[in-house]
């Protein structure tokens, strides 16, 4: 009998514990990610690999900066499709946009059927500028990064459909995120995954309340 007392107090006390430390280290999915930056530059003045015409308007976009030596940042792509595209290319919305130089898009093309060839590539979207077009789209970002000579970063940034910034504003663990190392799996897996799911949840959210007010 006194074995079932101390089992009837241990589970009255053991599980409003784990309830709360399941909702308390739950916040940051339930949460909006914050804008960081709601001036971003916007596409117009690139050229896309396949010619059609790539906007930040209406689309989350994960864009990022393979430079003048593409072979230099393959993994990084191929960490990007594994972790992150793949799991979210399902949602009508969400495009990868890769920036890229002139002269780059036969190694373009090439990434692009190998990537293609383990999934499907129809929002993988490759654009083409000036070294002068790629640096002023990258400061308007306003991260603290920089782009190396070659007009590359490991980092990727989160866009949302408003063509704003979106990342951690240090207020859930004091770190501050602006874009996302795709060199790290580690990074990727457990910072840039859990935001973009995020992200995509507060658009689904505010779809479903969207109709549902349609409907009243």
């Amino acid at each position: 009998m006194g074995k079932k007392k101390y089992l009837v107090l241990g589970v009255l006390f053991v599980l409003p514990l784990v309830a709360y430390l399941f909702f308390a280290s739950g916040v940051h999915n339930f949460a909006k990610l914050p804008v960081l930056n709601d001036q971003v530059g916007d596409l117009s003045m690139f050229e896309a690999l396949d010619k059609t015409n790539v906007t930040l308007a209406d689309k989350i976009t994960i864009v990022g900066f393979l430079g003048e030596e593409i072979y230099n940042k393959k993994g990084n792509a191929f960490n990007l499709n594994q972790k992150i595209y793949k799991k979210n290319h399902g949602f009508r919305d969400f495009q990868m946009v890769m920036i890229l130089p002139y002269g780059s898009e036969d190694a373009a093309r090439d990434l692009l059927r190998e990537l293609g060839s383990i999934t499907d590539v129809s929002e993988w979207k490759f654009l083409f500028g000036t070294r002068e077009q790629i640096e002023s789209f990258f400061k308007s970002l306003k991260t603290p990064y920089t782009l190396d000579n070659r007009l590359a970063t490991n980092f990727v940034f989160i866009i949302d459909k408003n063509g704003s910034l979106r990342g951690r504003d240090g207020s859930i663990d004091d770190k501050k995120v602006y874009g996302y190392d795709a060199s790290s799996v580690a990074d990727l897996n457990n910072v840039m995954d859990d935001d973009v799911k995020v992200i995509l949840a507060e658009y689904r959210l505010a779809l479903k309340k969207y109709k549902a007010d349609r409907k009243n």
